[in-house]
């Protein structure tokens, strides 16, 4: 299994599906990256030669924030919403979407499929002891 940026990369994909399992590296990327580097993108992972691999590596290392200095720089960037209590901010603490979505429904899974459904409104009535 090739192992680039500190991920292994499944190798009975192509390269360019293969690349996207990087943090910080989607298909345009992976695609862009792989024109430069002029490696066929329907290539499998486990075809690459170990060459071709150190090339691809150096490259990504070199070239592109990923893995870890990016959910770094992603946490920093929230931090920072956070603590000039900017709107956005606000909306990462209290764990709703912060992009404008609306919340009246539709919004489970930044809530963790938070289910807040009344009854009918009318309380049973109390037993007599």
């Amino acid at each position: 299994m090739p192992r680039i940026a500190g991920v292994n990369i499944p190798e009975n994909k192509r390269i360019v599906i293969s690349l996207t399992y990087i943090y910080g590296i989607g298909k345009s990327l992976s695609e862009k990256i792989l024109g430069e580097m002029k490696i066929d993108v329907s290539k499998k992972a486990s075809d690459l030669t170990p060459k071709e691999v150190n090339d691809l590596k150096d490259y990504i290392e070199k070239t592109y924030k990923i893995e870890g200095d990016l959910r770094r720089q992603v946490m920093i960037n929230v931090k920072r919403l956070k603590d000039i209590g900017a709107w956005r901010g606000l909306r990462h603490m209290k764990g709703l979407p912060v992009r404008g979505q609306r919340t009246k429904t539709n919004n489970r899974t930044v809530r963790g499929n938070v289910r807040k459904t009344m009854g009918s409104g009318r309380k049973p009535p109390a037993m007599a002891t």
